[in-house]
């Protein structure tokens, strides 16, 4: 977990507001966020907070993975005593930013994933909250605390889409719903991240539910999903190596 970058990444900027409106459909990492995205936790009423905070790059940066992973854009292979290495696949590049940053730095070289994890995480959060704010998924408040000093707050923006997600990731967990690609892995990614009992109201955390997410970790996404099984195998080492993150990260 020590693992640093072996070159410096540079991308996840944030767009400016004349390129937020040419934004495309929401990335994985955006709906990871989003569902992350706790909207009564905050201290004030009506404010919320990012859950997983002391891990959200790993998650985030596994979430990047995972959509370049479904998206056929990188794939995933063997290194040195065994270790797990990504690599892009050539002349796939993704067409949006975010993933794009993420990808060029791939195809420089070979990578192992925690190293990708550590290089490209750090810098996800500000571009794609900023995206999430732009959507009207999430709002961004200034208010005064203690009657002095401005802070900003997040609420919820009313678009009902983290709503919608979380109910098709319950639907999956809890009823037993054969989930579509993505919402597999957004469950197998909450699961890893160690954030899952933080929804214990709208996804009750019991036995069934635990084994349930433990097997979207390791890639047992249901019979429908057979086209997906490269897509799947490689998000499902992602997410581990997004477990070990979660699991070593908050001891150092």
């Amino acid at each position: 977990m020590n693992q640093q970058p072996d070159e410096p990444f540079v991308g996840g900027e944030t767009e400016t507001p004349g390129e937020a409106k040419r934004l495309g459909a929401p990335t994985l990492a955006e709906d990871l966020l989003l569902l992350l995205f706790q909207p009564a936790s905050g201290l004030q009423a009506g404010t919320g907070t990012i859950a997983g905070e002391n891990t959200l790059f790993y998650t985030l940066a596994g979430a990047v993975l995972a959509d370049l992973a479904l998206g056929q854009h990188v794939r995933t292979g063997t290194g040195r005593g065994g270790t797990t290495r990504v690599e892009a696949v050539e002349d796939r590049p993704p067409s949006d930013d975010i993933l794009r940053s993420a990808w060029d730095y791939v195809s420089q070289k070979p990578r192992g994933v925690q190293t990708v994890l550590a290089a490209i995480g750090p810098t996800l959060r500000s571009p794609l909250l900023d995206r999430l704010i732009e959507r009207g998924d999430i709002r961004r408040e200034s208010r005064k605390a203690l009657g002095l000093f401005n802070t900003t707050v997040l609420k919820d923006g009313g678009s009902g889409r983290r709503s919608r997600l979380l109910e098709e990731v319950r639907d999956v967990l809890v009823e037993g719903a054969e989930p579509q690609p993505r919402i597999a892995a957004l469950a197998a990614l909450l699961s890893g991240s160690g954030t899952l009992p933080q929804f214990h109201r709208e996804i009750p955390w019991t036995s069934p539910v635990i084994t349930r997410a433990k097997e979207l970790e390791q890639g047992n996404w249901g019979a429908g999903a057979a086209a997906e099984a490269v897509a799947r195998t490689v998000t499902a080492t992602i997410v581990n190596n997004v477990v070990i993150a979660a699991a070593v990260l908050p001891q150092n």
